[in-house]
């Protein structure tokens, strides 16, 4: 369970509420909250669209989209109900910030998933939580009871004759549903598997209504700049990158946790100042920047920034904000392996390229590592990652693509040295307790 930490670097604004109580509603009003939402009912949704452009928010999830200009392409008018819908389902390996969210400030996601349906002209919020957060789930619902009973949800909140109601929803444990056409298709009771876009969620989403979609992070930062303005908000980051980010650092540090930093931090500060440095003293190995799918960087390339742009220059991704950092004790064909073992597993078999692309990979990283390995299935596993890439339905086959594609370039040596020093050796553990113990 992530912890509460604090470094003198970090810039509370998501975070502010954290460690104070913010779950209970009282203490959440005297934290201001719900003041954002009834400025934004004053306002309209005009203003609240245009404050969220100008803040630079992207979505934190890991696409990155300007979550202004998400909210600008609903239409205004529509046949069929709108909704919002917050995505909830923290699944990514290494990530862990929306779990602290839940935890400390639910009403925070609440009053944001508010917000959202006043800049859309929606009703009716939906919360989809990851299946295995099911204490969390009670915290949101009684939050969201709590605000029903105040008179903030449901019918004339606020006493504005505005309507709005909130639903939350559990999952079943799939990953594939943080794709956000997958979690509507299991919020609508179906299997979650990935939808043919277009058309795209904004036009054609949950129900068949037009739908936004943002992660927990995102939609949890709406009040916060509403409240401060969205020039503030973005001035706390870089161009094009406004404003804070929550960061899941784990691994081989120091002080793991959960820290609030500046979009463009420096990854080393953050390493080696904010989490205090590699543990018992060992040298860095490698750093995955942004959660599993994240290509990975080496202990040379980790003088970069912490937004999204930089991370593009630097060949790979922010993603959501999971930092895992690895010591030079690792061996990277198990953590390949370990890798490629959770999105096999959890792909959803719908597109021939993610179902057979990662199953393939599993099985000859697998012989790999069982010592029955040869120099030309590192040319192999390059090949069917590359063959991966552009060719599926959602993101999840390039996800599984592309950290496989980093570990095999970067780390090339090591996996044909390990192939010949593993000729006739026996593993310490087997396949099948390496894949358990991840996951």
């Amino acid at each position: 369970m992530p912890t509460l930490v604090s470094h003198p670097d970090e810039v509370k604004v998501i975070s502010r509420r954290f460690g104070q109580g913010a779950a209970n509603i009282d203490k959440y009003i005297e934290l201001d909250g719900y003041k954002a939402v009834q400025q934004a009912i004053a306002e309209g949704p005009e203003w609240i669209i245009n404050t969220m452009k100008a803040s630079g928010l992207r979505g934190r999830g890991g696409a990155g989209f300007p979550t202004g200009l998400k909210w600008s392409f609903v239409p205004k008018q529509s046949e069929k109900p709108k909704y919002v819908l917050v995505n909830g389902d923290e699944s990514e390996p290494g990530t862990c910030k929306d779990h602290v969210i839940f935890r400390e400030d639910p009403h925070a996601v609440i009053e944001g998933t508010m917000i959202a349906g006043l800049a859309i002209g929606s009703k009716l919020g939906f919360i989809y939580l990851r299946g295995e957060y099911r204490y969390l789930l009670k915290i949101v619902e009684k939050a969201v009871a709590d605000a029903y009973a105040r008179g903030f949800l449901g019918k004339n909140i606020f006493g504005t004759g505005v309507d709005f109601d909130i639903i939350t929803q559990s999952g079943a444990g799939a990953y594939e549903v943080g794709e956000e056409s997958a979690l509507m298709e299991s919020l609508e009771g179906k299997r979650g598997v990935p939808r043919i876009k277009p058309p795209f969620p904004a036009v054609v989403g949950l129900y068949g209504g037009p739908t936004v979609i943002n992660n927990a992070e995102t939609i949890a930062n709406a009040p916060h700049i509403l409240l401060m303005g969205g020039e503030a908000y973005a001035k706390l980051g870089t161009e094009r990158n406004g404003g804070t980010r929550l960061f899941g650092i784990s691994g081989h540090v120091e002080r793991p946790g959960v820290y609030e930093l500046p979009m463009g931090y420096s990854l080393r500060k953050a390493i080696y100042e904010v989490a205090g440095g590699i543990k018992d003293g060992k040298k860095l190995k490698a750093v995955v920047p942004g959660g599993a799918s994240c290509p990975v960087l080496t202990a040379d390339e980790i003088d970069v920034g912490l937004d999204f742009d930089q991370m593009a220059k630097a060949g790979t991704m922010l993603g959501s904000g999971g930092i895992v950092v690895l010591d030079d004790t690792v061996s990277i064909v198990e953590f390949a392996l370990r890798t490629i073992a959770f999105y096999q597993h959890e792909s959803c078999g719908w597109c021939i390229p993610c179902r057979e692309g990662t199953d393939w990979i599993k099985k000859t990283l697998t012989r790999v590592y069982q010592g029955g390995g040869n120099k030309k299935d590192v040319d192999n596993v390059q090949y069917l990652a590359e063959n991966m890439m552009g060719r599926t339905f959602c993101p999840l086959g390039d996800a599984a693509a592309m950290p496989t594609l980093g570990f095999v370039k970067k780390f090339r040596k090591e996996f044909e040295d390990y192939i010949e020093g593993h000729k006739a050796g026996t593993p310490i553990i087997t396949v099948q307790q390496l894949v358990g113990a991840g996951h």
